[in-house]
């Protein structure tokens, strides 16, 4: 009898320990979206409400042998979901709506679970022996797939605030006009890309981002690999001075260097030039690409090197043979990082060049944005256009860049 007791008082239904979770992270949820409503000024106290009634539906959940509690907390539930129907109804707006969802669907999930036969038979403390086995079994098998699914909603619409600003920039530069607000997905036309693309500047600017892109990748990695090899497999000295002086220099902000580099590329004559930017980019890129590389050469075991000079391989032969076909994750990731620093980067490229024919595509991109024409839609459309090489490389170094920033995290 005692054993039956027992084992009653310690079988809680999975639909309460699940709900107990799940309400728990709808309430950070809806503290982290009670932000939107302040930066909008508005919904704040219904939002405010709806996190409250939420900590309260948490707190009233059903026990065992107390029936009261399951009529609070239903009653909880009805009232958090009838908080966020009010706040979708006085504001029918997407975003909105969407957000409103975490009060709306934990409200009518926890009325439907605690609403439950097994629930209600649980809170009144009438199951028997044998449902409670029963009962135990499926939280045993059920628990997994229940944790998977709600990790797996949660992660989903995070991923949506995230890709938010993304579809609003995209909305902005398939509709007409250069209006900032509106609906989303209210017209449609592609006048903005015809725009961008049948004009005579943003070509332009995307060859000399090209240009300076791959050519700073090759240089880059060109200085980085031998620097980082030699770094990891010699012992010299002022070698751990040169590797700490590499890591300070990543401590002070880019700007700092700007007026130096002007008048060392004025002196030499590369201002308005490629080459420029390509000498300054590789040299800025450098200490990262060093690091990178070296963490990876460092879990290359060296007794395949000493096999191979054994062999009778030169240490050149060595290297060309052996350590960069196992080395190719880690190029690839660094090659892609000097890709981007240099895609992306907009202080030097506008320090250097004063002509629009040597613009690359974030000065250009900067241009098209005046204080007094603002053509928001031609700007999105190319913040869209420039955005697609970055997609595609991340999507074909996909597997490069996961065994690339992996292999040097540990060594052996």
């Amino acid at each position: 009898m005692n054993a039956e007791k027992t084992m009653r008082d310690w079988y809680v239904p999975l639909e309460i320990s699940v709900l107990n979770t799940w309400l728990r992270i709808a309430i950070v949820v809806n503290i982290f979206l009670l932000t939107f409503d302040v930066l909008r000024d508005s919904g704040i106290v219904l939002s405010l409400s709806g996190i409250l009634a939420l900590t309260i539906l948490t707190l009233s959940l059903p026990e065992a042998s107390k029936p009261w509690k399951r009529d609070a907390s239903l009653a909880m539930a009805g009232i958090v979901s009838l908080i966020g129907t009010v706040s979708i109804l006085s504001q029918p707006i997407g975003f909105i709506i969407w957000m409103e969802l975490w009060l709306i669907i934990p409200g009518l999930i926890s009325i439907y679970w605690i609403s439950s036969p097994s629930v209600s038979d649980w809170n009144n403390n009438q199951l028997s022996i044998e449902r409670v086995e029963f009962g135990l079994a499926r939280n045993k098998r059920f628990q997994g797939s229940y944790q998977r699914f709600g990790k797996h909603i949660i992660l989903l619409h995070f991923a949506f605030i995230v890709l938010l600003p993304v579809i609003w920039i995209l909305d902005i530069s398939i509709s007409p006009g250069n209006a900032l607000g509106g609906p989303i997905g209210d017209s449609f036309s592609t006048e903005h890309f015809t725009k961008v693309l049948g004009g005579d500047q943003f070509p332009v600017w995307m060859k000399n981002s090209l240009i300076v892109s791959v050519g700073t990748t090759i240089a880059g990695l060109g200085l980085a690999i031998p620097a980082a090899y030699g770094f990891s497999r010699f012992k010299f000295s002022g070698r751990n001075p040169a590797m700490f002086a590499f890591l300070l220099v990543q401590m002070f902000p880019g700007i700092i260097i700007l007026v130096p580099y002007f008048m060392v590329m004025k002196s030499l004559g590369l201002l308005d030039s490629h080459l420029g930017l390509i000498l300054a980019y590789s040299v800025t890129a450098l200490p990262l690409c060093v690091w990178m590389l070296k963490g990876f050469f460092d879990t290359v075991p060296i007794e395949l090197e000493e096999a191979a000079l054994l062999d009778g391989c030169s240490r050149f032969e060595i290297f060309v043979e052996i350590i960069l076909p196992l080395s190719l994750p880690a190029v690839a990731v660094t090659a892609l990082f000097s890709f981007l620093a240099a895609w992306n980067e907009f202080l030097l490229a506008l320090t250097f060049n004063s002509s629009n024919d040597m613009y690359t595509l974030p000065v250009g991109l900067a241009s098209m944005i005046s204080s007094t024409s603002q053509s928001w839609g031609d700007f999105a459309a190319a913040s869209i256009l420039v955005s697609i090489p970055v997609v595609l490389l991340f999507i074909l170094f996909q597997r490069f860049l996961i065994e690339g920033l992996s292999a040097g995290g540990v060594k052996g």
